[in-house]
């Protein structure tokens, strides 16, 4: 009898080992999850590309939707999702909360908004902490999955952007890399405990996002009170991480080609360099993607490069080194 219950016990085991390792590997696709943040229920959503298979960890980019967006939106404004069943990683998109959170989101009467540091688009209210959010995204993250965790990149646009610039900032021990597009880093001084790499890239066209800085309006002229803070010129954002990496302020390199210009500092490849880039006529809108939004309120879209396509390319050349140890100073407001 005895050995009979040994056996069944046994087998009990074998069987419970089995469920855990199938619920290791999920099926591919896009997978739905909450967590709780302080009093908030936050959403983040995980596309597995087809490879995965739950022993080997792989990388991961966070990509950020602009404001007013979501996640699932911004998979099909950039196509990170296709991009990561080729590349083998995986792709998570983030919701931010609406303004009103009570409320079901809406682009324009209740948007999900980045607290991306520029005292925006909460005034009156407690802005919701999106670093402590993200920070507790990656933690479930990793307890869920198999995370190479000196690979983990975070990129996003416009509102996102601004939110990556943040999030780098005051997560540089964790962020690889980074590839703001199209937004604005609203930070007085940028400290980093750790250089973290960055790849930025922005259209000449983009009324939102203009080149000089100024009021964000609409290609048709109208503003958004809602997003009417003056940005700083673009070339402030780049200088500010350009001090705090410790990279020359000089370029290393500079190319153009068919309308696409790519200013890269750094001492070199392997370093926390600095990659600007700007295509000429693109609008408030992803390079090479795909835009929600009509063109009469946001500009252009463009072909003439493949954001999602150069974002990965340079996000594989720099994960987290080993012992890495580098403190460069904080750096002023240009």
């Amino acid at each position: 009898m005895k050995t009979i219950i040994t056996a069944i016990i046994c087998l009990s085991a074998v069987l419970a080992c089995r469920t855990l390792s199938a619920q290791d590997k999920p099926q591919s696709g896009d997978h739905s999850f909450t967590i709780k943040v302080g009093d908030l229920q936050r959403h983040y959503t995980v596309h597995i590309p087809p490879q995965y298979d739950g022993k080997m960890p792989v990388p991961v980019v966070v990509m950020l939707h602009g404001g007013g967006g979501t996640g699932k939106a911004a998979a099909e404004e950039t196509g990170w999702d296709t991009k990561a069943d080729k590349g083998g990683f995986l792709a998570v998109f983030p919701d931010a909360m609406a303004r009103d959170p009570g409320k079901p989101g809406s682009f324009a009467r209740n948007p999900q908004l980045w607290n991306d540091g520029s005292d925006r688009f909460y005034p009156g209210q407690n802005a919701p902490d999106d670093v402590a959010f993200l920070n507790a995204m990656l933690d479930d993250l990793a307890a869920r999955f198999a995370v190479d965790t000196r690979r983990i990149y975070v990129t996003g646009f416009s509102n996102g952007a601004s939110m990556c610039f943040r999030f780098a900032a005051e997560a540089s021990q964790r962020v690889a890399a980074i590839a703001p597009v199209a937004g604005a880093c609203w930070l007085e001084k940028v400290t980093l405990e750790r250089p973290v790499p960055m790849c930025y890239i922005t259209g000449t066209a983009d009324p939102l996002n203009l080149i000089e800085g100024g009021v964000p309006k609409l290609a048709t002229g109208a503003s958004d009170k809602i997003r009417a803070k003056p940005k700083p010129p673009v070339r402030d954002s780049i200088l500010k991480w350009i001090g705090a990496v410790a990279a020359p302020a000089r370029p290393r390199t500079t190319t153009e080609v068919n309308g696409v210009r790519i200013e890269t500092y750094g001492a070199d490849c392997d370093s926390a360099e600095v990659v600007y880039v700007t295509v000429e006529g693109l609008g408030h809108t992803w390079a090479g993607g795909k835009s929600l939004l009509p063109e009469f309120m946001v500009g252009s879209e463009s072909d003439k490069l493949k954001a999602t396509d150069m974002i990965w390319e340079f996000f594989q050349k720099h994960p987290i080194k080993p012992f890495a140890a580098s403190k460069p100073q904080p750096t002023e407001k240009p």
